[in-house]
């Protein structure tokens, strides 16, 4: 096992060269002024735009604007982002923690109910719970997020003024920037219970509760339906027959035998999913008017900032990257045959 997890790390780093080159190359079709945000720290440089073109050598063979690139991009420098009125780096470490937040709330409803539910269907198939979970999860996957986020806003913010949007209520956002709070991640609910201030750690996670929600039933919802078809074929199979013929309990016939081997798949689309979550999600930070770095990154491609479209693109990129590899770990951990 060791083995095969140092084989994916060594292999990490020439994945990631590869991606920054193919990021890179893409940025050579506009013209140098447009890139010259990729190398500054501040509005006030892009002022003189020949000057940084002079500089950073951007009217240079490709390598070696590459090589000048990299070398930036090494020091955690990614140019400045006139969206964000900060640097790169500076917005991606102000905007992912709320991202992250809502990540961690969903993706564990998202796992936990579409594995349960899809598991129960297959066991059950045909049976109302079969037929429930089927009804939820067409429901789910045909109805567009913003329309359920809406829904959801209308009946617990509208009527029943339980969970509102935003990140924080005004009292607590006074407080939160006040000199009596001090950040440490900034996650609101995480930094909330350092600081031991409870109300807001209760107010940051009110604020969490209909975007979570939004996202768990879209995203669960198909989950559902890969973990049923899975579970179904794997039900199928010869040695699931032998493990019943056995005698063996149907409790552990479902959980050591057949639900085991059926997680392939399921692993391949919750890593997608975790990554899709931490790049944002656009729509419903929009709706729930939450400062996550996917609505930062569609802001910066409304309004062509070169530097900020980039720097989410390779930050994504490398989350794909690790996903990925996260993703063939548990591989060989659910089916050994993989590390050979």
């Amino acid at each position: 096992m060791l083995t095969f997890i140092l084989r994916r790390l060594l292999l990490l780093p020439l994945v990631v060269l590869g991606t920054t080159i193919l990021i890179f190359a893409l940025t050579q079709l506009l013209s140098p002024a447009m890139r010259a945000s990729l190398f500054v720290r501040d509005a006030n440089q892009m002022r003189d735009l020949p000057a940084i073109i002079r500089k950073y050598g951007l009217d240079r063979p490709f390598y070696e604007q590459y090589w000048t690139w990299l070398r930036g991009v090494l020091r955690g420098d990614l140019g400045y982002s006139f969206v964000a009125r900060q640097t790169v780096a500076e917005a991606i470490r102000g905007y992912f923690p709320m991202t992250v937040e809502l990540t961690v709330l969903s993706f564990g409803l998202i796992v936990g109910v579409g594995i349960w539910l899809g598991t129960l269907s297959a066991v059950h198939k045909d049976r109302w719970i079969d037929h429930f979970s089927r009804v939820l999860s067409i429901a789910g996957t045909g109805l567009p997020t913003f329309v359920w986020g809406l829904a959801l806003l209308l009946v617990f913010y509208g009527i029943l003024p339980w969970f509102p949007p935003g990140r924080l209520s005004l009292e607590a956002d006074l407080f939160v920037h006040s000199d009596q709070f001090r950040r440490y991640t900034g996650m609101m609910t995480v930094d909330a219970l350092l600081n031991r201030q409870w109300w807001i750690f209760w107010d940051a996670l009110r604020h969490l509760v209909l975007p979570s929600l939004t996202l768990a039933y879209f995203i669960a919802a198909v989950l559902v339906r890969v973990t049923r078809s899975s579970m179904l074929e794997t039900l199928r199979q010869d040695y699931v027959r032998t493990a019943r013929a056995k005698g063996l309990d149907e409790r552990t016939v479902i959980r050591k035998h057949a639900r085991r081997n059926a997680l392939i798949p399921v692993i391949t689309l919750s890593s997608l999913v975790l990554v899709g979550l931490l790049s944002g999600a656009v729509i419903t930070e929009t709706i729930f008017d939450l400062p996550g770095i996917g609505r930062w990154g569609a802001q910066a491609a409304a309004q062509l900032d070169i530097a900020a479209v980039t720097g989410f693109a390779l930050f994504v990129a490398v989350l794909t990257v690790l996903g990925n590899m996260a993703a063939d770990i548990l591989y060989a951990l659910v089916d050994p045959r993989i590390r050979y």
